[in-house]
């Protein structure tokens, strides 16, 4: 069953082929669609989005939910939860996307029942993903906590599509645990920069951060960043930032960009609702180009993506 918009955009059908644990709190799902949904998730880009419906989904047993979970595991699921990818291949006619969640709700307690063969009602795709602008030589891809799957989807498309172009990822969290990776490489790989097998498959090399230095270097993740950018000969001009995580830590990567005059696209996360604009659940304030002027735009919808110029934080208002 599937519903097409002219735009590409519509209802589907998605399978489930796998759904892997790969950390104390971490999955891998792996959805395969057919017909016209692999057709139109065949061209969907890192950083856009598809909406989930997981209101018939089914809790685990109780002894296999959290602790910190039980109180609120059996609310209800009323409305679809937003997922970007990590990974989308095309085979044949059908087309595979991976994503990548953190039991943190209802929600995705119910998608660790998930097994090969259920069937998820899917909207997608949506949103506006990335941007390569053409003369570009360097892009570093920082990523904090849960913000991984579209700079992992990324690292492979520039890697395959744009070979001239160097990409170096960041990698950031709280805490080792809190890190969303299957697995660090060997020591010798790690002595070589390559930390992390998901960027690591790609030729990236990667530099990791932990507040608490359990991992990689001992502090925030943006103070790697600004390390790599005070010690590059590289111009302003020749390098782009993507980033994607907790808005605090957007918040300083878009700052580092502004400084340096580095062009930056950040992506947003924000609850949405409906996913197409309606609801303006989502709305995010940015800035008016030559005025003092706001205006509000949606995250579904005018992004996920966004040039980090223009983003006015949360938080900033406090200040």
């Amino acid at each position: 069953m599937s519903e097409t918009s002219e735009s590409g955009r519509g209802v589907f059908t998605a399978v489930v082929s796998a759904n892997k644990q790969i950390g104390s709190s971490f999955y891998k799902l792996r959805f395969m669609f057919s017909g016209d949904g692999a057709k139109a998730f065949a061209g969907f880009a890192p950083g856009q989005f598809a909406e989930f419906d997981l209101s018939a989904v089914a809790l685990p047993s109780p002894e296999k939910i959290p602790p910190e979970l039980l109180d609120t595991s059996g609310r209800s699921v009323l409305l679809r939860r937003p997922f970007s990818f990590t990974d989308v291949a095309v085979h044949g006619d059908k087309t595979t996307a991976d994503l990548m969640y953190c039991v943190v709700g209802p929600a995705s307690l119910r998608m660790t029942t998930l097994s090969a063969g259920d069937s998820l009602s899917v909207i997608g795709p949506l949103g506006n993903g990335f941007r390569i602008p053409e003369g570009k030589k360097y892009a570093l891809l920082v990523a904090g906590g849960m913000g991984t799957p579209p700079l992992q989807h990324l690292a492979k498309v520039l890697s395959s599509d744009y070979k001239d172009i160097e990409v170096t990822a960041f990698a950031g969290a709280k805490t080792k645990t809190a890190l969303p990776f299957e697995g660090r490489m060997d020591e010798i790989s790690q002595q070589l920069g390559f930390s992390l097998r998901e960027f690591a498959q790609f030729g990236i090399e990667s530099i990791v951060a932990t507040d608490d230095g359990t991992s990689g270097y001992q502090g925030f993740i943006t103070d790697c960043l600004i390390e790599w950018l005070d010690n590059s000969d590289a111009a302003a001009e020749d390098i782009i930032i993507y980033s994607c995580g907790p808005e605090a830590m957007l918040a300083k990567v878009a700052e580092i960009a502004a400084s340096k005059n580095i062009d930056c696209q950040i992506s947003m996360e924000r609850r949405m609702a409906c996913g197409i604009g309606l609801c303006q659940s989502c709305a995010i304030e940015c800035k008016v180009p030559g005025s003092n002027e706001t205006v509000y735009k949606m995250c579904c919808q005018d992004g996920p993506v966004f040039d980090g110029r223009e983003i006015i934080f949360s938080f900033q208002h406090e200040k």
